[in-house]
């Protein structure tokens, strides 16, 4: 079982599609980034919704309409899509075990409850690092390893498919795409 929900995954990749190729946020509606990648428009509309409520995308105005990044993708990191879609999520729930130790008949002592319990304080150390990883990883940089791993005539396919869509034009953009 996973940590973090699919909304997560679906919402970092939309956001791969919200920046062009030097960084700058461009505008999609989620209809087209749902059906770009193949996922549940619905779904996708209610992790979008999130996304604005945290202040990742802004909605754009018109009949073409859709969002955008709401700040730098540079200063979009992993950390703050996981916690916008998911919230804050903990690793590790202490259940205080060691309070319930059968050769305590019923009444733990102080040394064996005194602090933070070790096993505890290991998943928070493992939970703080974690947290860190993903706080040091931005839209941006995610974006960059993509681009250095798909071939150079993608970008423009995906330029040329998200232009079609703002203008109304459709159809050509997912033939392009089927073909890489």
């Amino acid at each position: 079982m996973s940590l973090y929900s699919a909304g997560v995954e679906y919402g970092i990749h939309c956001l791969l599609f919200l920046i062009d190729e030097r960084g700058d946020s461009r505008e999609s509606s989620v209809r087209d980034l749902a059906e770009l990648q193949g996922v549940p428009q619905e779904y996708l509309a209610k992790v979008f919704t999130k996304l604005a409520r945290a202040g990742l995308v802004a909605a754009t105005e018109g009949v073409r309409g859709g969002f955008r990044l709401a700040r730098p993708s540079d200063e979009i990191t992993v950390l703050d899509i996981v916690n916008a879609i998911d919230g804050p999520k903990k690793i590790f729930d202490c259940r205080e075990i060691r309070e319930r130790c059968s050769l305590f008949d019923g009444t733990a002592p102080g040394w064996a409850t005194e602090g933070t319990c070790a096993i505890h304080a290991v998943m928070l150390s493992a939970q703080k690092r974690m947290e860190e990883a993903l706080a040091q990883q931005t839209i941006l940089d995610l974006a960059r390893r993509f681009g250095r791993k798909a071939p150079a005539e993608f970008g423009q396919k995906v330029n040329d498919w998200m232009s079609e869509r703002r203008d109304g034009k459709g159809g050509a953009g997912d033939i392009a795409l089927k073909q890489l």
